[in-house]
């Protein structure tokens, strides 16, 4: 095409393709290169394959890959403004937040719809700085796919002026003894207890009962178990 050779053709491809999904992404603003949601990522991942195409391919008239991004800006855009128009395509578009722990109960049902289980909740709630879910009441699952957190009243940040220091406990990890309905060998080696002790404790009778447990977690300090089933 215009007699350029191929090699030069991909460099100029290359460069034209490179300062128009700039253009575009200033257009469509930070959220696009925040955190992603569904037609954020849907919309970012075509239009980075049509420019890495546009970059390689030789063969076809750049300005059809340039059209192709085009559109796919225009839907973007479109999409952006009827959604804050129309609650239920927002909706439908974006997700909506789903409660995966409710008044300091794991939400069961919310975990299974959003393809979550318990130990990805655990490890997003240890990232927000929760290592013991018992300091969690509330817990929701953004479309974005972070994870907001509202701690216990008790857990609320304070500063260090506002407490007694020499009241203050020694930070310590709670046992996790159940997960999914399976029991954890090693919490209870931390803790040198066995299966009896923890179905004596549990009142579990037989291990089907297990199924009907999320979660339970023991502190040793209180003797006290803190326990999620599904059907609560």
């Amino acid at each position: 095409m215009f007699g350029i050779q191929p090699i030069f053709r991909v460099l100029i491809d290359s460069a034209v393709a490179f300062l128009y999904l700039f253009i575009i992404s200033k257009i469509l603003g930070k959220k696009q290169i925040a955190q992603l949601e569904f037609i954020d990522y849907t919309v970012g991942i075509s239009l980075g394959s049509i420019a890495a195409e546009m970059a390689t391919n030789t063969e076809v008239p750049f300005y059809f890959f340039l059209i192709a991004m085009t559109i796919f800006f225009a839907l973007a855009l479109l999409v952006a403004i009827i959604g804050r128009k129309n609650t239920f395509l927002k909706r439908l578009l974006k997700g909506k937040p789903a409660t995966l722990v409710y008044d300091g109960k794991i939400n069961y049902k919310e975990l299974k719809k959003n393809k979550i289980d318990v130990n990805d909740l655990l490890s997003m709630l240890r990232e927000k700085n929760y290592f013991d879910i018992a300091d969690v009441a509330y817990a929701v699952f953004e479309p974005s796919g972070e994870l907001s957190v509202l701690p216990v009243g008790a857990q609320k940040p304070v500063v260090m002026e506002d407490v007694d220091k020499s009241k203050v406990e020694k930070a310590e990890l709670t046992d996790v003894l159940i997960v999914d309905g399976a029991v954890s060998y090693s919490g209870l080696s931390e803790i040198n207890k066995d299966v009896d002790w923890l179905f004596s404790r549990l009142k579990i009778k037989q291990k089907k009962d297990l199924q009907n447990i999320i979660l339970a977690v023991y502190d040793d300090k209180q003797d006290k178990f803190n326990v999620h089933y599904k059907n609560q």
